[in-house]
């Protein structure tokens, strides 16, 4: 019981250093309203991360184009991890540290806003997607863990989750993008 009490307050305890940061809570609101002007003027999200956070980059490119909480229309939003037939073959034709920037070069249109989550900050994937981002006119989006590592400068908006625990700050990622989702949706489609 106590490991399940532990982990449960270790989880809200990150969560509410996030509360008590205003500079967190702008930059949430202003990732926000950057996406939804993209998405206004055309433009789409685009996501990616590795092992967990790949799975967060598809959940939240999900919310987007299918829904949140409400029927609305879909929204332009897609997750570079999906395509396991383009990831397999990059990765053996180049390598894996090149499958998202080569992605992004196919797709990836100026104007257009990338998600990168890495819990390190050093996932040389999507270090390369970032990069290849600022080269397209493409806006950068990083959701970290507390050290921000290699994608901190290569962010043009950065999220360092205060936290060094893998799990702790991928909940924090996901709680942050249901956020987002929230205000896009709430901002192109108000009730």
């Amino acid at each position: 019981m106590k490991r399940i009490s532990d982990a449960i307050s270790q989880s809200v305890e990150v969560k509410q250093k996030i509360l008590g940061s205003p500079e967190i809570l702008v930059t949430i609101r202003d990732i926000a309203e950057t996406c939804s002007h993209a998405l206004c003027i055309g433009n789409k999200i685009l996501f990616c991360g590795n092992g967990g956070s790949a799975a967060d980059a598809q959940h939240l490119a999900a919310e987007l184009s299918g829904r949140f909480y409400y029927d609305r229309p879909p929204l332009a939003a897609e997750s570079l991890t999906v395509n396991t037939s383009f990831i397999t073959a990059v990765a053996n034709d180049y390598s894996f540290d090149n499958v998202f920037a080569r992605m992004l070069n196919a797709t990836g249109q100026q104007g257009d806003v990338i998600v990168g989550l890495s819990t390190s900050g050093n996932s040389e994937n999507v270090i390369r997607a970032f990069k290849a981002a600022h080269e397209k006119g493409i806006i950068t989006v990083g959701l970290t863990g507390e050290k921000g590592g290699k994608l901190d400068p290569l962010s043009d908006f950065i999220i360092r989750v205060p936290s060094s625990d893998t799990p702790r700050i991928q909940e924090s990622h996901i709680m942050i993008g249901h956020i987002i989702c929230e205000l896009i949706e709430a901002s192109i489609f108000p009730r």
